[in-house]
């Protein structure tokens, strides 16, 4: 059998879609799964939407997932080079390009802007607006085209699609696809600029840097014709062709940059774990024979059988990454959860805390580091609250009997040194007895006075300890204040 060989293909145009970010993962998990090879090859040959710096994206995004390319840029193993304007300069696209000329395959335009105005057309429902060359040029005299040629007047080579029968694909997922080929535009293959389209640059360079598998998104399902003419012009043989299903939003519309979490980076911007975020994307069209939803990358690897493809569209559920997230979080190693979470911790407390001791208080309540600032915020100063909070009807206390439960309290832990979480414990659980009252009578009151807050992440005990004597007793003063105003 041939080797696998798959390939992601970026163009360094911004930050990377999570709808890119799939297919990479798709090509990478296709040729491991099968020890085959992944490249890495940059197609920049669209100057226009080129962005400086979207390079470095690329290969930091796949340094981040773990998608690591056996050849690349940076890993030349004789397919060089992987980075199309450097390929344009050798002249490779334009000498395939009259390759296809010589066979009848292709031709020279000469049109200009003006008469290609004239060309536009009407199509659909929806009153879209194309414009499908006429083949004009196909039969202009060979000595005009010497002549043009010669005079340096500007020129495209475009594709010749036959006007009369059919042309069929297979894909992996779809079957068997046939169109009329009166359907199909003569699509230019190398600009009056002298760079190769896109569609045109990626045959060319699939075929001589050996690919056998090609993933990309359904939309690319109507170009797909144009490539298996090329293959065929030149006698080449196809590689497998896997279209994967658009990803869209909740409202079934396209996924797109307004979204706020479109591309990888935009995630690792809200909180997300990388590795979650790979084994989400894993799953938008992709389905595992069990009912298994965390893999880890190397279980992707095992696991990925690009036959469970699905047709259908697949939803970016924020609810079920966020969910996804939380159980990478929960599971992390607690030094590498401690360095991760630090900097969204001191973006919110700048006390000399326990910041470890606020960081594992967090660990299992947060979805994502995001997260961790409302959670937290009430250890760097007390919030203004509503005393109602002291009512809590399931444990049976209100304003007036947490009242007395502080005043109760605060001298006995005045007198307390030792602020460590079984002493705060202890001392709560006496007054307990004390009272010969549910743990909760102490224990809301208490609570509610050390934080300011309805939901917490932990205990009087823990957030007490962390507080420290000084800040707690000042609390539970500022607690005992308060509710005495409200019930005078």
């Amino acid at each position: 059998m041939t080797k696998i060989r798959t390939r992601y293909a970026p163009s360094p145009t911004g930050r990377m879609h999570v709808g890119n970010l799939r297919t990479a993962l798709y090509e990478f998990l296709i040729a491991k799964h099968e020890g085959g090879d992944f490249i890495l090859r940059i197609e920049d040959t669209d100057r226009e939407r080129y962005v400086e710096g979207a390079v470095d994206i690329i290969y930091r995004t796949m340094a981040e997932t773990g998608l690591v390319h056996d050849e690349g840029p940076d890993k030349d193993k004789g397919f060089g080079p992987y980075v199309q304007s450097e390929r344009v300069k050798s002249g490779l696209y334009m000498e395939y390009a009259k390759k296809l000329v010589e066979k009848g395959e292709a031709y020279y335009c000469f049109c200009d802007a003006e008469r290609l105005a004239t060309l536009k057309q009407t199509e659909g429902s929806e009153g879209k607006e194309i414009t499908k060359y006429d083949k004009h040029c196909l039969h202009l005299p060979k000595e005009e085209i010497e002549a043009n040629l010669a005079s340096g007047k500007p020129f495209v080579i475009r594709q010749n699609i036959p006007e009369e029968g059919t042309t069929t694909f297979h894909d992996a997922i779809y079957g068997d696809i046939t169109v009329e080929n009166a359907e199909l535009d003569d699509m230019i293959l190398i600009k009056s600029d002298g760079y190769p389209t896109y569609n045109f640059a990626n045959v060319i360079d699939d075929h001589l840097m050996g690919i056998t598998h090609v993933v990309r998104g359904n939309e690319y399902l109507s170009s797909t014709p144009k490539y298996t003419r090329l293959y065929a012009a030149f006698g080449w043989e196809e590689p497998v062709y896997i279209h994967c299903p658009l990803i869209t939003n909740e409202e079934h519309q396209k996924l797109s940059k307004r979204s706020g979490h479109s591309s990888f980076e935009d995630l690792m911007e809200q909180g997300f774990v990388s590795e979650a975020v790979v084994n989400f994307i894993a799953l938008l069209g992709w389905s595992p024979e069990s009912n298994q939803e965390i893999f880890s990358l190397d279980e992707l690897i095992k696991e990925f059988d690009f036959h469970h493809i699905s047709k259908s569209p697949a939803v970016f559920d924020m609810t079920k990454l966020r969910w996804m997230n939380s159980e990478y979080i929960k599971a992390m190693d607690d030094d590498k959860y401690y360095e991760m979470a630090l900097p969204y911790i001191k973006e919110v407390i700048s006390k000399p805390l326990d910041l470890k001791a606020i960081a594992a208080l967090v660990k299992t309540r947060i979805e994502t580091f995001l997260d961790i600032a409302e959670k937290i915020d009430f250890f760097e100063a007390l919030p203004e609250y509503d005393t109602a909070m002291y009512t809590h009807k399931k444990m049976k206390t209100n304003s007036e009997i947490s009242l007395e439960v502080l005043k109760e309290a605060l001298p006995v832990f005045e007198a307390l040194d030792d602020y460590s979480i079984p002493s705060i414990e202890k001392t709560c659980m006496e007054l307990v007895e004390k009272r010969q009252c549910k743990n909760g009578i102490v224990l809301w009151p208490l609570r509610t006075a050390v934080s300011g807050k309805q939901m917490t992440p932990g205990g009087a005990y823990e957030i007490m300890s962390i507080l420290g004597k000084e800040e707690s007793l000042a609390r539970i003063r500022k607690g005992i204040e308060l509710l005495t105003a409200a019930t005078e």
